[in-house]
């Protein structure tokens, strides 16, 4: 190939090459219009949202973190599309992760960052606590984080003492939400939960 054949087929390539950046270029209002609906859709997601969630914030606004508990259970459930009684460990598996989030995000706002599910998956693993412990379903492990935040005093859960728990700030640090873990499936709920706040990386 001699340096003109060279020079042309470098021309060509340079021809190819603006028309693609032209061809992109008149693509690119149209990226910008399909990124202005998505914020619209998500928009009117956030008024859903709002209606949804705007319970929860108020209590926690309002220092009622009993209130607050209850309807953080009253949300999961609603979202789940289950009750208190048909909830399965399974259906824990596909909580909806922003849902989590929303939650999460609520407690830790308005409680000073004492509360939420972040900060229980946190003392959890700070107690020792793995993936692999929590899939074990490891009750040794589970009565660490119970101790920690306060669900277990002298060796004994204290879910039927609920009503003269400390529902301020002070209660100790992860102690809420609390009351949505009571189930029938007991500890393998709280640990199929963990599992899931770690897979949505909470």
């Amino acid at each position: 190939m001699n340096q003109d054949e060279k020079y042309s087929q470098l021309e060509q390539r340079i021809t190819e090459l603006e028309n693609q950046v032209k061809t992109l270029s008149q693509l690119l209002p149209l990226v910008e219009q399909i990124s202005t609906l998505e914020k619209i859709q998500n928009n009117f997601t956030l008024i859903e949202d709002v209606d949804r969630y705007s319970p929860l914030r108020n209590l926690l606004a309002a220092g009622d973190f009993k209130g607050a508990d209850r309807e953080t259970a009253r949300v999961l459930l609603e979202k789940s599309g289950e009750d208190r009684d048909s909830l399965t460990p399974d259906d824990v598996r596909k909580f909806s992760c922003n849902t989590i989030r929303v939650i999460d995000r609520l407690w830790r706002n308005y409680s000073q960052d004492c509360f939420g599910f972040s900060i229980q998956i946190q003392i959890y693993l700070e107690e020792g606590g793995t993936r692999e412990s929590l899939i074990a379903q490891d009750i040794n492990q589970l009565m660490k984080f119970g101790d920690r935040v306060g669900w277990r005093i002298n060796n004994q859960w204290q879910t039927g003492t609920y009503d003269q728990w400390d529902f301020s700030v002070a209660a100790p640090k992860g102690c809420f939400p609390a009351i949505w873990w009571s189930s029938p499936y007991g500890a393998k709920m709280v640990n199929f939960f963990f599992v899931r706040l770690l897979e949505c990386k909470i």
